[in-house]
């Protein structure tokens, strides 16, 4: 057991290992450096027409990084241009630069945001302890069983879509990986395991069914996500947004076809427990009461996922202005309907596991007790 630990552990730091670089090599580039306020020049706060408010700086930084270690830049944000993003800088904060080459050789620097990264680890690793606390070993296999999927999806499913694999395909073989070792990695080889691998392998063949004829129904492009306009002329090949639309579907139903399926597999496990006399039938009776409870709070969880990240959409629902008068007209946009069939297509797979992982938990998951009395 001390091995197997051992093994897990080390398997978990190589993994966060080879993903780190996913991390650096995004940020670092020659002409974007980390830099440090070290003086506030002038500041200016002016009246848009709009009746907005701007803050704009010229601000003196230090370079962190590189050829830009020590050496003092100015950043000019005091001008009649007007952006969007309006932050306001004081002396100490640490922010990304981006250096740029003007036609006649002049350079000028510029704030594109502040260095947020540092916290975002500072916060995964309180994540990854307060898990390694409450969860104990199993808890440490969870964790095991995070990072492999995330290595899944930016090393095997992502490069594949770029390289100009079927997204759909892509999806499907990178979602049955990530089944395989989130299972196995957390829950052990054993009979539960497999009828988890197996109630959730035909659910997300449910949602991806309904997916694929919804979106042809529907006439759904994918093309409506404000992502696919950077990545039309990406690379040397087209990739099919439609299939791309059609995998983030099948991955996003993934996570919570998983706790949903695992859940109440151990709700059969426990009911046979405490009382082995109960037949098949009465098994899959009482389980479905507490599938039929989890299910109620899961529907709304998936919904309440989409809307929190959608949330500028369902604004839409309250403008009132031309395209978006009526409901029809609302719910007609291709960027609410893909939200639609997205939220429904998972749904939909979600309240139809419960039934499947039930019965086959019910009828093939054996008892113990059972087993040792007929011995």
């Amino acid at each position: 057991m001390l091995g197997n630990r051992r093994l897990i552990i080390l398997f978990f730091l190589l993994l966060l290992f080879l993903l780190t670089p996913v991390f650096v090599l995004a940020q670092n580039s020659e002409d974007v450096f980390k830099a440090e306020v070290v003086e506030i020049l002038q500041e200016k706060e002016i009246i848009g027409e709009d009746g907005l408010k701007i803050f704009q700086q010229n601000i003196k930084l230090r370079g962190l990084e590189d050829e830009w270690q020590n050496k003092e830049v100015i950043f000019q944000g005091i001008d009649d241009f007007q952006v969007i993003k309006n932050n306001k800088y004081e002396v100490g904060d640490k922010v990304m630069m981006v250096f740029s080459q003007g036609g006649k050789g002049e350079g000028f620097y510029y704030i594109t945001d502040y260095i947020r990264h540092t916290s975002l680890y500072w916060l995964a690793l309180f994540f990854i302890i307060l898990v390694a606390l409450v969860g104990k070993w199993k808890g440490l296999r969870a964790l095991v069983g995070l990072v492999a999927s995330f290595f899944v999806i930016m090393k095997i499913i992502v490069p594949q879509i770029l390289a100009g694999a079927s997204p759909l395909l892509v999806s499907i073989f990178g979602s049955i990986l990530i089944l395989l070792l989130v299972v196995y990695l957390t829950e052990g080889i054993s009979k539960r395991s497999h009828l988890a691998v197996l109630s959730i392998t035909i659910s997300l063949i449910i949602v991806g069914v309904l997916a694929i004829i919804f979106t042809s129904i529907a006439k759904l492009t994918g093309f409506a996500q404000e992502e696919s306009m950077f990545l039309i002329d990406f690379g040397k090949t087209m990739i099919n947004f439609k299939g791309l639309l059609l995998a983030g579907i099948i991955i996003s139903t993934l996570g919570v076809l998983d706790d949903v399926i695992i859940s109440q597999i151990v709700s059969v496990e426990q009911i046979k427990k405490i009382n082995s006399n109960l037949s098949k039938k009465d098994v899959y009776k009482k389980a479905m009461k507490i599938g039929v409870s989890h299910m109620s709070s899961m529907i709304n969880t998936l919904f309440l996922v989409y809307a929190g990240a959608s949330l500028p959409l369902l604004l839409l629902f309250t403008i009132n202005e031309p395209p978006f008068l009526t409901f029809n007209q609302i719910i007609n946009n291709e960027i609410i309907a893909i939200e639609i069939v997205r939220t429904l297509a998972g749904s939909i797979g979600l309240v139809l596991s419960i039934p499947i992982t039930t019965f086959l938990a019910s009828w093939f998951l054996k008892d113990k007790k059972k087993i040792s009395l007929q011995n």
